[in-house]
């Protein structure tokens, strides 16, 4: 079986190795060669673009940033999906939206590929360590066929169902832990705006029901101020920014998670996108774009029509106007109707 992998940053770099440290020899990609060559040798050479890989094999593994980059390498100028095998395998373990994924299930079948999203959980060193988390969207014929792969990379694979199943539930997981790692910066935030210690806060917090676990994980980050990235905290605004897309598209209503994506969204704009996503508590903590706004803060739409974070409107269509996506409107009800309400009030 010749394996092919696309992508590899921080994640797809770990989960490459980890197959090559079982014997498998793979054919990669990645726009910048560099971040190629630790892989190269005896179990690793190179491809020129995405369709040369394609040609040379049987499974391809793609661990890219968002839809774009996904769709470019697939249907894009020297795209791979014309170019894989009848019958060969496409596993995405990209974080996407649901719809695309079935959108590239569909891609995939008019050309005879068998395809699967198989997104993780689990950030740089359970990827090194082959501990990730897999969320299944497939066939269950064609989860077995690469069962064994995905154990090389990972120690649990959940079948979630069919197309876009894999890619709904890491959609949750991720907001969940988003909307977690928000809460507890602010809630830190307040507790040091009283007066008390950081170190006293971890130590009554950790541990009790109202902390999420993997914060225990983030401590050592935050006491030291090293946001050194395991999950960047632009790609979690971009998860969370792709759940609020498929909440649109299936009539479900998501105000804090939508205003959690929103203090992403300027905690980047501040600098913070490339540190881990704990950074959030650094923005928080300083009193983010609202510092100048303590007391009590007048609850007018005027007060945002002027904001360089808003959308510039002083209404709040029901519908998307037209020439506008639905991400654009959901940003556009994001800072002005949820900041108002739920951050600033």
């Amino acid at each position: 079986m010749k394996i092919g992998f696309i992508g590899l940053g921080i994640m797809g770099s770990r989960m490459a190795a980890n197959l090559q440290k079982h014997g498998y020899s793979l054919v990669l990609f990645n726009r910048t060669r560099a971040k190629a060559e630790p892989l190269l040798g005896p179990c690793g050479t190179f491809a020129d673009s995405p369709a040369e890989l394609a040609q040379q094999v049987d499974v391809l593994f793609t661990m890219l940033a968002d839809p774009g980059a996904v769709e470019q390498a697939a249907l894009g100028d020297n795209g791979f999906l014309e170019r894989l095998r009848p019958d060969a395998l496409w596993v995405d373990c990209s974080s996407v939206n649901p719809s695309f994924s079935k959108k590239m299930a569909s891609e995939a079948a008019r050309r005879d590929v068998h395809f699967v999203d198989a997104p993780v959980t689990g950030s740089t060193v359970p990827a090194a360590e082959a501990q990730l988390v897999f969320w299944v969207g497939a066939e269950l014929a064609d989860l077995e066929r690469i069962r064994p792969l995905l154990f090389c990379m990972g120690n649990k694979i959940v079948h979630a169902g069919g197309h876009g199943t894999g890619t709904s539930v890491k959609m949750v997981v991720n907001l969940l832990i988003g909307n977690a790692m928000a809460a507890f910066a602010e809630g830190m935030a307040l507790g040091e705006g009283l007066g008390i210690s950081r170190k006293v806060l971890f130590d009554s917090l950790l541990g009790t029901p109202a902390v999420a676990p993997f914060i225990a994980l983030k401590r050592e980050k935050i006491e030291r101020g090293n946001y050194e990235a395991e999950f960047p905290l632009r790609w979690m605004q971009k998860d969370m920014h792709l759940a609020s897309v498929s909440a649109y598209e299936s009539g479900v209503a998501m105000p804090v998670t939508n205003a959690a994506k929103e203090l992403y969204r300027l905690a980047m704009m501040e600098g913070h996108a490339v540190q881990d996503f704990s950074a959030i508590y650094v923005y928080l903590a300083s009193g983010g774009d609202f510092a100048t706004n303590r007391g009590p803060v007048k609850n007018t739409p005027q007060a945002f029509q002027a904001s360089p974070h808003s959308s510039g409107k002083g209404s709040r269509p029901d519908e998307p106007p037209r020439g506008r996506s639905a991400a654009e409107h959901q940003d556009s009800s994001n800072n002005y109707e949820l900041v108002r309400k739920l951050l600033l009030v």
